[in-house]
């Protein structure tokens, strides 16, 4: 994607309200997710709820199945809360979203949790997705008004220890999305806000290691999140996917001495959602439909995509048009290295890694971060690999709050 596609992405907001109805803007969520439109990319309503919120696991590559708990676990692997060290404790993250490109877009994220006890905690977490005040039209430059789209989604978390070195988590969540206010279609749709809920569940497990003179720590994890109905932006048949994800991934931690330690993490990510089928042609290059109305799968390449949640989940790893070559193009890419000196300062590094033919975003990470007694300071930066990118330069500050009972 170039910089004219960003510096338009308003434009190309609103003409897709206009002319294609509120739900399509779903299937134009690479825009905002900083992928190439042009490539077959696997859509989606409410990208925001997959964007890495905190800084920490942002500056590592978007790691943070197989980390070790923070108060952002909620978001990464539900099933690590339990195991965090401290009694209580707070986060606050903000991102200027799409930043070198418009002025008004960012992401929140606040999540806080409590220990119940040793073997088990809960968490809350509100995000919050703001996409600036757009001025809208009709398809023939009438002015529709001016609205600012915001998504946000509101959760609980409940993680437990099944034994002394496996964690278990579940969390729900209410997801709203209000992309156009109280504004139709061109096309006669009513527009309203979209409604759904998710619901994750991980699974963490960590054992100590040692290796001579040095000890650490290995963990794994694994988590499926925002399971949940299709959402809607007008009517019950205009229905589209959420971003149900999973996530797999490992980490080791390795304690140099009393002071200093080296964390190497690795993830992999899927989208659970039908991968776009190829359909067929007219002579004219127009897509061809039945007598239906519906648009025809070529023979041998997908499936269709309007399927039922399971259906669609579990079918997402056998539906691509080139087989499994094509799924295993569909798995991102995120390592990351995060040094500790007496976990109190750190400096993080990582890469993200996305095939080209799936929206094609590859970049670098890195960042810091203090902690000065109870409160602590992240921050990430974010340098892609192509030119005029559109999350070049993105930022991410968290502030961390933290109390511990011992």
């Amino acid at each position: 994607m170039n910089k004219k596609d960003i510096e338009s992405f308003k434009s190309i907001f609103l003409i897709v309200f206009a002319l294609s109805g509120f739900s399509s803007f779903a299937q134009n969520s690479v825009i905002i997710s900083g992928q190439d439109p042009n490539r077959r990319v696997i859509t989606t309503a409410v990208p925001f709820l997959n964007f890495a919120p905190d800084s920490r696991h942002s500056a590592m590559g978007d790691v943070g199945v197989a980390t070790s708990p923070d108060a952002n676990s909620a978001h990464w692997n539900a099933g690590k809360l339990a195991f965090i060290k401290d009694d209580m404790g707070f986060s606050l993250s903000y991102s200027p979203w799409l930043g070198k490109l418009v002025n008004d877009m960012s992401v929140s994220y606040l999540t806080g949790f409590k220990k119940i006890d040793e073997n088990s905690a809960f968490a809350f977490d509100l995000r919050y997705f703001n996409m600036g005040s757009i001025q809208l039209t009709d398809g023939f430059g009438n002015t529709l008004g001016e609205f600012n789209p915001r998504d946000i989604a509101i959760g609980g978390t409940y993680s437990r220890k099944l034994s002394q070195n496996l964690g278990l988590g579940i969390s729900a969540r209410f997801i709203h999305s209000n992309l156009s206010g109280a504004i139709s279609s061109a096309g006669g749709s009513e527009a309203r806000a979209g409604i759904s809920v998710g619901a994750d569940i991980g699974l963490y497990y960590q054992k100590p290691v040692f290796t001579g003179a040095r000890d650490g720590v290995w963990s794994w994890g694994m988590a499926i999140t925002n399971i949940g109905p299709k959402i809607t932006y007008n009517s019950a048949e205009d229905l589209d996917y959420i971003p149900t994800n999973l996530r797999v991934g490992t980490a080791y931690r390795i304690n140099l001495d009393p002071v200093n330690s080296i964390t190497f993490a690795l993830d992999f990510n899927k989208l659970m959602v039908p991968t776009p089928p190829l359909y067929e042609t007219n002579q004219d290059g127009t897509l061809k439909t039945d007598e239906n109305g519906n648009l025809i799968i070529a023979p041998g390449n997908g499936k269709d995509p309007n399927r039922a949640l399971i259906s669609g989940m579990f079918g997402s790893f056998s539906d691509a048009p080139d087989g499994f070559r094509e799924e295993l193009k569909e798995f991102t890419i995120s390592a990351g290295i995060e040094y500790e000196y007496a976990e109190k300062f750190a400096l993080r590094t990582g890469y993200f890694y996305e095939n080209q033919s799936k929206g094609g975003r590859r970049y670098f990470t890195m960042g810091l971060g203090f902690d000065l007694k109870k409160i602590g300071f992240d921050f990430s930066y974010l340098v892609p690999q192509t030119q005029n990118h559109p999350l070049a330069e993105t930022l991410r500050f968290s502030l961390l709050y933290t109390i511990n009972s011992n």
